[in-house]
């Protein structure tokens, strides 16, 4: 995969607000360059195993950070969160979980199949907004991911 095409974050979610908003508090952050949509989990999994319209992807060209809403349609996003996780070839790749459950069986259950983070979305837009830079910041910047011989 060339450089122009480098996914540096996929983004699974099927609000179409929220899609907006988390795309422009990244962009707002310059952080929104290199931005994978996915608007369900079936779609996520496709993209993160190459399957399907992303059967030409190479696995080893991962994104380093995916942000993963929980309720999600066709494939829920812990059941994606558990294929990443238990995959030898996707396992490294940080995971935050957004979304607008407050539920402790889901915060415990992200947790138990390995998310990185959770981080429950702020109702107001400049919560929100600031959330996502941060967090945008953090692991896309500032984390030193290990390095993941292919």
């Amino acid at each position: 995969m060339n450089a122009t095409h480098i996914v540096e974050i996929l983004l699974v979610e099927d609000s179409p607000e929220d899609l907006e908003l988390t795309q422009r508090a990244l962009r707002n952050a310059n952080l929104g360059n290199h931005i994978q949509i996915a608007r369900d989990g079936a779609e996520a999994l496709d993209f993160i195993f190459c399957e399907g319209p992303h059967a030409e992807r190479r696995i080893e060209d991962t994104p380093k950070l995916i942000l993963l809403d929980l309720k999600l349609p066709k494939v829920d996003g812990l059941e994606v969160l558990e294929r990443i996780k238990n995959d030898p070839r996707t396992r490294h790749i940080p995971i935050v979980v957004l979304t607008s459950s407050k539920e402790q069986v889901d915060v415990i259950k992200s947790y138990q199949l390995g998310v990185n983070s959770y981080i429950v979305k702020p109702v107001n837009f400049e919560g929100f907004t600031a959330a996502v830079q941060e967090l945008g910041m953090y692991w896309l910047l500032l984390n030193q991911p290990p390095k993941i011989d292919q």
